[in-house]
């Protein structure tokens, strides 16, 4: 199979404050796959580090207040065409580019709502199936299933 993953989940340090959240778990699922790491906050040009990104009313902010959402939008289209022929992705929780289900409220007080990030939402509009690294069950049975179903 061919999985598309974010690449702080593979250790990379590429988060806004330039660390990752390597999991090692998932990197051992992946093991015998082809893997293709992608980070939509990087592919937007944001610098490392940067300010915390939040999603609110469908658009995306920075802590200080500025609009970013065309920036994310444009690295998101980016990754998409990288993971396009992927059998799925696994994505960073909460992420305003990654998170699935649940992301933060755009307050930058911790607080979560139902949602997905930019590139999430991308991917599922591209019926690219998602999982977040906290979806370690439904993985393991997804990775499971042959290749040939997408």
């Amino acid at each position: 199979m061919k999985i598309g993953i974010s690449a702080c989940l593979f250790g990379d340090k590429v988060r806004y404050d330039q660390t990752d959240k390597r999991n090692d778990t998932i990197i051992e699922l992946l093991k015998g796959h082809e893997v293709i790491k992608i980070c939509p906050e990087v592919s937007s040009c944001f610098s490392l580090p940067h300010e915390p990104l939040e999603i609110k009313d469908d658009k995306v902010y920075t802590k200080s207040g500025i609009d970013v959402t065309e920036q994310l939008y444009k690295g998101s289209r980016k990754c998409i065409d990288q993971i396009k022929d992927c059998n799925f992705v696994i994505l960073k929780a909460k992420s305003p580019s990654c998170g699935y289900g649940l992301i933060y409220d755009g307050s930058f007080k911790g607080i979560l709502i139902k949602g997905n990030g930019v590139f999430t939402g991308l991917c599922l509009e591209n019926g690219i199936e998602v999982f977040n690294e906290l979806q370690i069950e439904e993985i393991r049975k997804r990775l499971s299933q042959t290749d040939s179903d997408r």
